[in-house]
């Protein structure tokens, strides 16, 4: 086209058209021909073309997917580009049915052939040469056939001024002869090459890339982490150094104390206790033997004690020839091993090498108790712990000293009671008691509730206020409560089976009920299995787990309700009670505690709050029975109040099953 202007006498200036196609083109003013034409057309708003003699002729062919099976013309689905639309009106007139869609550009006609919604792409063979060299485009064929070939005219509107310009190009596209025409036609098409941009690099090499980056990422992983590493291996050389003693390798006094509050802390129910020790007269061996002989004493006596402390305990040099040991240990035994094992072998350290030096360790022992677990100071202990020391090493006939010795006894009680819980279950060592209940009036036993006994095979018979404490501190007080659950259910079976349909109540403890155990089902599984009525079970919740936890208390007792239990509230008048919690609680029945009637204090005050107490419980509609009536006077006075139903030693003291059963 330019050497057909240049023959023409023309200076020719190409530029895109703005418009979507020619045919919308041919109503501007903006140009003063058009191209490519294949034939005369008319503009979108029905304006006459006129065009120029042919310049080249171009085969239109289609392209596919692969090597596709395509319809026959009349079926096809062909995408093209939207500013062929010339072309296309040229298509539908040589092929009648065929569907054209357009699009705005070519990956939208690629992606529409990939995504099946037309069978194949048109467009000139020469644009096909090019544009498929793209990497993107390498699965795209060129079927062998073409479709139809077509004339690449130039046009403009059929006008005077218009005749007159193409009559003129006309002579110029006349002085191309056909070689040359050709040899354009080839070195701008086939011949030319396509250039790549960057989204074509990233095709053809996205492995290669990929996999450098990875490698890239990887030495900076690689190199974090071992700068981290390094830097970790340094901070704990440093700690060490800090934490560790240089001489015996155990524990500083800084080691020893994080050490000591992470295992306090970590175990709350552990039996610990603390130890203050000291080689009395260290300097003296020292001077007598050398630094050198001191040091190798110290090293065996941490060496030593190292080979029966387990990870929950800790040992620490505090200073020179003093040492802190946490130790778990329980009872005496535990000691005289540790006196076997480690202080005997010390002791003996400068004998068996044949010198006539007995070394004699001083030991302050502190046991921690319940409070030294909640606000852990290690100082503190330690101090303890070190004046008892000092008393030893002053009292020369003595090797050791507990600062609290009650706490020591007390610790191996517990000790005791925890370890053989287990055991107690199965050997029956707990017993389920059986304390009646009764209507004043009648004299008739109306219920009974269930306690628990405990003959311990070392400690003899325990109080329950002596194991109960222990067990829900612990957290084993739910196994003793389903304990004590099964047995009585086991009992009212027997009793059903004999004719006696009788009613027991039975505890629920607060650490229960803060757990948030599913009481309601535990329960409704004992009655299916043992096929009892829920009457027969009155479940007792303490008035005092209404402080710890209100809501889940009124929801427990709401779904104890819901299955069919009768709900009491053990203890009312203990010390706990509150009116915000007879108003929210839903309960049948409020066990009254005598606390009111004791000796101490206003025994007409007493009277007068006992008499409101239980009028108010009777307006509310709440059943009542009253406990711990001791005396002919307590009896007689509830009755006259309207509380009949009772409980306590005035009637009857807890008893064993085998008495509960000839009563009833």
């Amino acid at each position: 086209m330019k050497i057909a202007a240049d023959e023409a006498g023309f200076e020719a200036e190409f530029v895109q058209i703005s418009e979507p196609s020619v045919k919308d083109a041919l109503d501007s003013d903006k140009y003063d021909i058009l191209m490519p034409f294949g034939s005369a057309i008319e503009s979108t708003s029905g304006k006459k073309s006129v065009i120029s003699e042919n310049i080249f002729r171009t085969p239109f062919t289609l392209v596919t997917e692969g090597k596709r099976d395509i319809p026959p013309f009349s079926n096809l689905r062909v995408g093209m580009l939207h500013s062929q639309k010339g072309v296309a009106d040229t298509i539908r007139s040589l092929y009648p049915g065929i569907v054209i869609i357009t699009y705005d550009n070519v990956d939208g006609c690629v992606k529409a052939l990939r995504n099946n919604e037309v069978d194949a792409l048109l467009h000139n063979s020469f644009f096909w040469s090019y544009i498929l060299q793209k990497p993107a485009y390498e699965n795209l064929v060129v079927q062998p056939s073409s479709m139809f070939t077509m004339d690449f005219k130039a046009g403009t509107a059929d006008t005077p001024d218009g005749r007159a310009l193409i009559e003129r190009l006309n002579k110029g596209i006349k002085q191309i002869n056909e070689t040359k025409r050709q040899a354009i036609t080839l070195d701008y098409t086939s011949r030319r090459l396509y250039k790549y941009d960057v989204s074509d690099f990233f095709y053809s090499y996205w492995l290669i890339i990929l996999l450098a980056v990875l490698l890239f990422i990887a030495v900076i992983i690689i190199a974090v982490q071992k700068t981290r590493g390094l830097l970790k291996e340094n901070e704990e050389k440093i700690q060490k150094l800090i934490d560790e003693d240089p001489l015996t390798g155990v524990l500083s006094m800084d080691g020893f104390r994080k050490r000591a509050e992470e295992l306090i802390s970590e175990n709350p129910n552990a039996p610990y206790f603390l130890s203050y020790n000291n080689i009395r007269d260290f300097k003296y061996i020292n001077d007598k033997l050398g630094r050198v002989a001191g040091d190798d004493l110290l090293k065996f006596w941490a060496a030593r004690s190292m080979e029966f402390i387990d990870d929950e305990e800790a040992i620490g040099r505090i200073t020179a020839d003093r040492f802190a040991v946490l130790r778990k240990i329980a009872s005496d035994e535990e000691i005289l091993a540790d006196e076997k094992n480690v202080i005997i072998p010390v002791r003996n350290f400068f004998i068996n090498q044949g010198k006539d030096i007995n070394v004699q360790l001083c030991s302050g022992i502190y046991v921690l108790t319940p409070a030294d677990f909640v606000d852990i100071d290690v100082d503190h202990m330690l101090d303890l712990a070190r004046i008892t020391e000092k008393k030893v090493r002053q009292n020369r006939e003595q090797s050791y000293l507990f600062y609290n010795p009650d706490q020591w006894v007390k610790g191996k009680k517990a000790t005791d009671i925890i370890n053989n819980l287990p055991a107690a279950i199965k050997d029956q060592e707990l017993q389920v008691y059986y304390q009646p209940q009764v209507n004043y009036n009648t004299g008739e036993i109306t219920g009974a509730e269930a306690l628990c006994r405990w003959n311990h095979g070392k400690l003899g018979h325990l109080r329950p206020s002596e194991f109960i404490p222990i067990l829900e501190n612990c957290g084993l007080i739910f196994d003793l409560d389903k304990y004590v659950w099964d047995r009585v259910c086991q009992d009212l079976k027997k009793w059903n089976e004999r004719g006696h349909h009788q009613t027991v109540s039975v505890n629920v403890s607060r650490s229960d009920i803060r757990e948030d155990r599913d009481i309601a089902k535990i329960f409704s599984s004992l009655i299916q299995k043992y096929n009892l009525s829920p009457d027969q079970l009155h479940i007792e919740i303490t008035e005092s787990a209404y402080v710890e936890n209100s809501e889940l208390l009124i929801n427990t007792a709401n779904s104890l309700r819901e299955h069919g239990f009768k709900v009491e509230m053990d203890d009312f008048g203990s010390g706990y009670s509150s009116l915000h919690m007879l108003k929210e609680v839903p309960v049948d029945r409020i066990k009254l505690d005598l606390h009111f009637l004791k000796d101490s204090g206003d025994p007409e005050k007493s009277h007068i709050i006992i008499s409101c107490v239980i009028k108010m419980i009777n307006a509310l509609g709440i059943d009542l029975i009253t406990e711990g009536v001791e005396t002919t006077q307590q009896a007689r006075f509830l009755q006259s109040e309207g509380a009949v139903e009772m409980q306590g030693y005035y009637f009857y003291k807890p008893m064993p099953i085998e008495e509960f059963e000839k009563l009833i």
